[in-house]
């Protein structure tokens, strides 16, 4: 059993801030590979199903953001999981729009929800870190995090969402590197020309002799060719 947790604050007022892309993750997951509805649990909301072999459950805390690791710490013992089992996605400021990393252990980074985690299970979790970009300032922060992602962010969020769950199911198998693979590959697919330029190194037949056209093959026989070199 793994738990992947998402991490957020509840409530439409910050469904699209960028502190919710956690909670983005994981719904997109939810939804691609038919988990079951959300249903309230452990202080927040859960989902269950499958992932390749692994059975996972889905945790989006509903104690706001400070307070999540009172969410995340009653189903690891619901579940019976170590910190181990546990992944948590999170917004990431010192990474670049699109930019996702994967780290197991570590610091929080003063990130609130990392922070309220740490209290409650420790540090050995995995995190997947989503990168949101920086304001540039440390003073306008808060309200960064808590606006909404910009239209001109629309393409990029909605690749990064869809490779993690095209992802999903290696990273629920404990293979970080073909996740991170996947992600790639949504983010940047290789370009159609690079078949096409393969398909030019293919080996080929040589072109056959073509006869200019108004040769025609010689029928005669041997006495006759033979005959008419002697009469010229």
């Amino acid at each position: 059993m793994k738990l992947f947790v998402g991490l957020g604050n509840p409530g439409a007022k910050y469904a699209g801030n960028r502190h919710n892309i956690g909670f983005m993750a994981v719904e997109r997951i939810a939804e691609d590979h038919g988990f079951s509805p959300w249903r309230a649990k452990f202080q927040g909301l859960i989902s269950e199903g499958r992932l390749g072999d692994e059975r996972v459950a889905l945790l989006k805390p509903g104690t706001f953001m400070n307070l999540s690791g009172q969410s995340v710490g009653q189903a690891a013992q619901f579940y019976k999981l170590t910190p181990a089992d546990i992944t948590v996605f999170h917004d990431e400021l010192d990474l670049a729009p699109g930019k996702l990393r994967a780290k197991t252990g570590g610091g929080h980074a003063g990130h609130n929800g990392l922070r309220s985690i740490h209290a409650h299970l420790g540090e050995a979790y995995a995190r997947v870190r989503l990168g949101i970009g920086h304001p540039g300032h440390k003073d306008r922060v808060a309200g960064y995090v808590l606006s909404d992602f910009a239209k001109s962010d629309r393409d990029w969020l909605g690749d990064l969402l869809s490779g993690i769950s095209d992802g999903a199911v290696a990273l629920a198998a404990g293979d970080a590197p073909r996740f991170l693979n996947t992600v790639a590959l949504r983010m940047a697919p290789p370009r159609p020309s690079t078949g096409a330029r393969a398909a030019t190194t293919q080996k080929t037949d040589p072109p056959q002799p073509v006869l200019p056209a108004t040769a025609q093959p010689d029928t005669r026989s041997m006495l006759a060719r033979l005959a008419d070199r002697f009469r010229h």
